[in-house]
């Protein structure tokens, strides 16, 4: 649970190269960035509405490569919810959330009651190499 029941922590996990940066720079400042440069971790925070009420995101864009393994154990240990990203041009990619899938389980014991989104990015592309069905 969060500190304040309006304050949540939403952390973005993906491998390089997907879009993480992309997707939080275009929900948080509205632009989209074209060029590609490697994140090791940012945070954005975010006023919306929910429920009549104000909430702050905290979102975590974390690091596309698997350097940092304490940084991404404390961010499982802090968040409330998780983005997990992939692309749809790169099998591998979604491949690579299945064991930070199973960490925050670790971490959490338990994902029942946590909000846990798979995203499929780049559909734009033509060549793509997931398709609809496997990620669902």
């Amino acid at each position: 649970m969060p500190e304040q029941s309006n304050d949540y922590r939403v952390v973005v996990f993906g491998a390089g190269g997907v879009g993480k940066s992309s997707l939080v720079l275009r929900f948080v400042k509205g632009t989209f960035r074209d060029t590609y440069i490697p994140t090791i971790e940012d945070t954005y925070r975010q006023v919306i509405s929910c429920d009549k009420s104000v909430c702050t995101l905290q979102i975590t864009d974390t690091t596309g490569s698997h350097q940092f393994p304490a940084m991404q154990r404390l961010s499982i240990s802090k968040g409330h919810a998780f983005i997990l990203v992939f692309s749809v041009t790169s099998k591998q990619s979604l491949e690579e959330l299945g064991p930070i899938y199973k960490l925050i389980v670790q971490i959490k014991g338990s994902v029942e009651d946590i909000p846990v989104m798979l995203v499929g990015n780049k559909c734009d592309e033509t060549q793509r190499e997931v398709d609809t069905r496997e990620a669902q």
